[in-house]
């Protein structure tokens, strides 16, 4: 007999509330000081093995635009035979992000937009403070945009075409601005990967490599600095939350009448990310309200929501995972295949596809809870960094999980429906 739907979402949304509760059990500051930077030194991987990465990240690159641009004349426009389209959405968004928050950020060294990028000369002009990360914000809506509503994972031609896109701007933001200045606050990839590897157990510190307790990179108070840092952080969250409700049959039932009327698709698709997006931020703002009033300080909301935001990174962790597992393992070996012969693949019957076992959509489910309960201790650790009083930092804590019990209740209802195809578009 298969569990009603809400009483599945109760349950996570329960599991998150009791492990605040449990969480609110650990008084003890030295111990969770210990927890929190607990780590042990790594031999550090060396200049060839970095210069190996970049060279990489600078093939992959120039495979992806030749097998995109010549998917017509090459006879290679199926999407399971093209290297573009495997590169991009199995090799990038799969395996690499995955990678990010499961072991550590190799972007850095892999990042072949950079790569290129830093080969022009540049203007050395200030990059305006004000715009903060927020180009990066509008940089992620926009690339989760275009990937829902254009055919990115179907067409090799149109998915190079916003490969060499980013490329562009990404050469015109070093010019203008120089490569760290542009890559360390504009540029949406490299920002979403720093986020990311703030999760992995393995970070790159000033002292070389270094193995730490998962998610507690994401307990360092210095690296979210305002407003548009919080901003990014939800954007995160948000986007891959957008790209599965976008699938499911409630949202077909929500924009079947606006279509039905007149109103363009691609509108009701930019409408529902900006909605969407703003509900997102709104409530994750509220509860830093709502931690100035149930903690009784004098902290601002603002601060409260730099030091509390880190902790969602854990939740957008475990959403993606539950959300492309699946889809990286099934075609690992279909991308191994294609890249030994980008320009002349095997056929799609001869390309081998991994059949995933039915367990992994509970590695998934597993996933999204994981995610929120390490999201719990990483503002627990917070409120404790934060606060002097016990009762106080407990208590400043209320406003944020009721946050990510909604964002757990919002994750399990899409993990739990079946997918499909964006209807509309």
């Amino acid at each position: 007999m298969s569990v009603p739907t809400w009483l599945f979402l109760a349950t996570g949304g329960a599991v998150v509330g009791a492990s605040f509760l449990l969480a609110s059990a650990v008084t003890d500051r030295a111990y969770i000081r210990r927890i929190d930077t607990w780590g042990r030194p790594l031999p550090d991987a060396g200049r060839v093995a970095t210069l190996a990465a970049r060279g990489v990240g600078l093939l992959a690159l120039a495979v992806t635009v030749v097998a995109g641009l010549g998917a017509e004349s090459l006879g290679i426009t199926d999407p399971l035979r093209n290297a573009a389209v495997l590169l991009v959405w199995v090799g990038w968004w799969g395996w690499v992000v995955l990678s990010a928050y499961l072991v550590g950020n190799v972007w850095p060294a892999v990042d072949p937009f950079r790569a290129v990028a830093g080969v022009f000369p540049t203007l050395d002009r200030a990059y305006p403070d004000r715009l903060g990360s927020w180009p990066a914000v509008a940089g992620l809506l926009a690339l989760v945009y275009l990937e829902v509503v254009t055919p990115l994972a179907d067409d090799p031609f149109l998915l190079t075409l916003v490969v060499l896109g980013y490329l562009a701007v990404s050469v015109a933001g070093s010019v203008a601005f120089g490569v760290d200045d542009w890559f360390g606050n504009a540029d949406a990839v490299s920002q979403l990967l720093r986020a990311y590897g703030r999760v992995a157990p393995v970070a790159r510190t000033a002292d070389g490599l270094r193995l730490r307790l998962p998610g507690m990179g994401l307990t360092e108070a210095d690296w979210v600095d305002g407003r548009d840092d919080v901003g990014f952080v939800v954007a995160v969250v948000f986007v891959t939350t957008y790209d599965g409700f976008v699938g499911t049959s409630l949202w077909a039932d929500v924009a079947r009448p606006l279509v039905g009327v007149g109103v363009p698709a691609l509108v009701v698709y930019l409408l529902a990310m900006l909605a969407g997006y703003g509900l997102f931020l709104w409530l994750y703002l509220a509860s830093a309200r709502a931690a100035r009033r149930t903690a009784d300080t004098f902290v601002a909301p603002g601060e409260l929501a730099r030091r509390f935001a880190p902790s969602l990174l854990a939740i957008a962790a475990g959403y993606h995972l539950a959300h492309n597992l699946g889809t990286a393992l099934s075609l690992a070996p279909t991308l191994a295949v294609v890249a030994t012969a980008p320009l002349s693949p095997p056929p799609v019957a001869a390309l081998p596809v991994l059949l995933v076992p039915g367990w992994v959509g509970g590695v998934g489910v597993a996933a999204v809870l994981g995610g929120h309960l390490l999201a719990v201790w990483v503002a627990h650790s917070t409120a404790y960094d934060l606060f002097p009083d016990r009762l106080q930092a407990i208590r400043s804590q209320y406003g944020v999980t009721v946050a990510m019990v909604a964002y757990t209740m919002a994750s399990l209802w899409i993990v739990s429906r079946p997918g499909g195809a964006p209807p509309f578009v």
